[in-house]
């Protein structure tokens, strides 16, 4: 730990942090004017680098490696303008969540895309003319290159800081950033705004992809390794804020250099790693400044939409038809392993299906009558995963007695993290979710004398009698239905009332006597609860746990069932995680660019039934049965 080995870990922070500040300045410029959670924006970052390793191919001989560069940045932002009229803009009335699965279907699409035209190898592009080399700096080399990046972050900085300063388009922006519809009623063409700055957010994104091909090969990975720094980066700056943005870059970047530097040392006779934090260093700081000042460092609090969306019919019990066509799907799921007896892998996925349904039934428990966007619940799947497996490797324990323990741990997680994220809401409450979520996946991942690390804990296998995939299937049935169905009573219980009233208007259950937050909290311990239960019957259906249950992509499939089946209705998570589960593991089995193939089922479910499927089903059913009263 030399002071000139922290000077150029900090100066490669700083280069860092340039490619990440445009990432995050488009990001931060789309949400804050169109309100769309993109997870499609790391794509731009990986397309950007794609075709800038194409196009300096093929034009360095003519126009040159920078103007090659800048093509490559402008070409991203004409794919940006043509998703946000051709797919985002024909959704801008749906759900803002359900925006989000159109631009993580659209991520899918994209990705398979790049990996069919530029195949799944590495590309390494070449070093940037007139910076190839390096110079001296306290007796140690570093790249010229880095140094042009250090200049480049504030000079972009600048001119953004021009753009919406000084010019009519600029204050256009920062006031769609405050108050889009007042905007709207000015008579500001609202739908071209959305386009011009989808543009601009996306050409920022290939911009940054471009400037990493003279430091990094091109990878398929890249979409994902940015998303979520980006993500960080916004939140901890504040939504719509561009200074924010570059602060909270160098931030992040400073603190992952200083880790770097600081590396392996021992503190009480114990080997810490702090190379590791890496991996965590931005979600810590996330949950603290969400926790201190939820709206970011730079940001301002949200206006209050005066968009009002679709109103919810109350809940009802389920009628005569859903009670017979229930009973009769179970009977049915109780003769699948008689009537596929010759086909194993039926009941393996019917096991897997049953457990995604309880996952997205107890997402769903906080998400629509609670209100609570969460993107890591995850944390509480993998937490009660591998209380399951250390209860039976570590304390030898039966399984049946860990099946009871695992998911009581993961509501003591949830009671823990729901303590601070039901203080926020909105956009906010989710990031949070997912910085506790990431911060636990860390834990897991690194701690490898108590959760095996990256390789995870293997030989968790059921006890004896269910040792017979057809016995566990019938256990896991049974938890799923009897899971599912309680947390279905609850929601028609004066708890559950109570809850959706505190979602509905806060100020009117608060003069009633409801302590909304702690309705909000007692429903988030009992949604981690049985994610618990999901995630403990998975670690026994597979015989072993790694991170990835608790990674960012669980939470993420978990948004997509709910989402694909519908919020506002109960049947939505378990239609939304039988049609999900079906259609990646036959869509997966039958081509190499599943990816692609899923996305696009998922883009045509989103424009066909922007409410879910089993939402549009309801509205059929109600149109029907409405129209059977119309005399003639």
């Amino acid at each position: 730990m030399s002071f000139s080995g922290l000077i150029v870990q900090l100066l490669n922070g700083l280069a860092g942090a340039a490619s990440l500040f445009l990432v995050a300045a488009g990001l931060s410029l789309i949400f804050g004017v169109t309100r769309i959670v993109n997870f499609a924006h790391g794509s731009f970052f990986m397309v950007g680098i794609y075709v800038a390793y194409s196009l300096v191919a093929h034009l360095i001989g003519t126009v040159g490696f920078w103007p090659a560069l800048l093509l490559a940045a402008v070409a991203v932002g004409v794919l940006g303008a043509l998703v946000e009229m051709l797919l985002l803009r024909r959704i801008y009335r749906a759900p803002e969540l359900f925006q989000l699965l159109a631009t993580f279907a659209l991520g899918l699409v994209i990705k398979d895309a790049v990996l069919w035209y530029w195949g799944p190898e590495e590309l390494l592009g070449p070093r940037a003319p007139g910076l190839t080399g390096s110079v001296t700096i306290l007796g140690r080399q570093f790249p010229s290159y880095d140094i042009f990046l250090i200049v480049a972050g504030p000079a972009m900085l600048g001119l953004l800081w021009l753009l919406l300063t000084k010019t009519r388009w600029g204050t256009l922006v920062r006031a769609a950033t405050q108050d889009r519809e007042m905007v709207s009623a000015l008579g500001v063409n609202q739908a071209w705004l959305f386009t011009a700055v989808f543009a601009l957010g996306a050409c920022l994104a290939g911009l940054g992809g471009a400037l990493q091909l003279p430091r990094e090969p091109a990878n398929l990975d890249m979409d994902l390794n940015i998303i979520g720094a980006a993500f960080v980066v916004v939140v901890v700056g504040g939504m719509g804020s561009i200074p924010g943005a570059y602060v909270a870059a160098l931030l992040i970047a400073e603190l992952k250099a200083i880790c770097i530097w600081i590396g392996l040392v021992e503190i009480a006779g114990v080997s810490v790693s702090f190379s590791k934090l890496t991996l965590v260093v931005e979600f810590v700081v996330m949950a603290v400044v969400l926790v201190a000042r939820p709206w970011g460092l730079f940001g301002k609090p949200q206006a209050v939409s005066r968009h009002a969306g679709l109103a919810e019919a109350p809940l009802r019990p389920l009628g005569q038809v859903y009670r017979y066509g229930g009973a009769a799907v179970l009977v049915l799921l109780a003769l699948v392993p008689v009537i596929a007896a010759q086909s194993p892998y039926v009941t393996v996925l019917l096991i897997d299906v049953l457990v995604a349904v309880l996952f997205a039934a107890s997402l769903h428990f906080i998400m629509g009558p609670a209100g609570m966007h969460s993107f890591g619940h995850a944390a509480y799947f993998g937490i009660g995963a591998y209380a399951a497996a250390l209860l039976v490797r570590g304390l030898n324990l039966p399984m049946e007695a860990a099946l009871l323990v695992a998911p009581a741990v993961a509501a003591l997680g949830a009671f823990v993290y729901g303590w601070f994220c039901v203080r926020l809401s909105g956009v906010y409450l989710a990031m949070l979710t997912l910085a506790f979520a990431q911060i636990t996946w860390a834990i897991c991942y690194q701690w490898d004398a108590f959760t095996g690390g990256s390789n995870g804990l293997t030989g968790v296998w059921p006890a004896q009698w269910l040792a017979d995939k057809r016995s566990y299937y019938y256990l896991t049935l049974a938890l799923a239905v009897a899971g599912v169905l309680l947390m279905h009573r609850m929601l028609y219980s004066p708890f559950g009332y109570s809850l959706r009233a505190a979602r509905d208007s806060a100020l009117r259950a608060d003069a009633l006597g409801f302590n909304a937050k702690r309705l909000q909290w007692v429903a988030f311990v009992i949604a981690g609860t049985f994610a618990g239960l999901a995630g403990a019957l998975n670690a026994f259906s597979k015989g072993s746990i790694s991170p990835e249950s608790l990674h960012v992509s669980r939470s993420i499939d978990g948004l997509v069932m709910v989402l694909l089946g519908g919020v506002q209705t109960l049947l939505g998570p378990v239609v939304g995680a039988v049609t999900f589960t079906w259609l990646h593991d036959t869509v997966a089995r039958s081509t190499d660019y599943w990816r692609a193939m899923l996305g696009m089922i998922i883009l045509i479910l989103v424009l066909l039934f922007p409410q879910g499927i089993a939402g549009f089903a309801n509205q059929l059913w109600d149109w029907r049965r409405r129209a059977k009263k119309v005399p003639v």
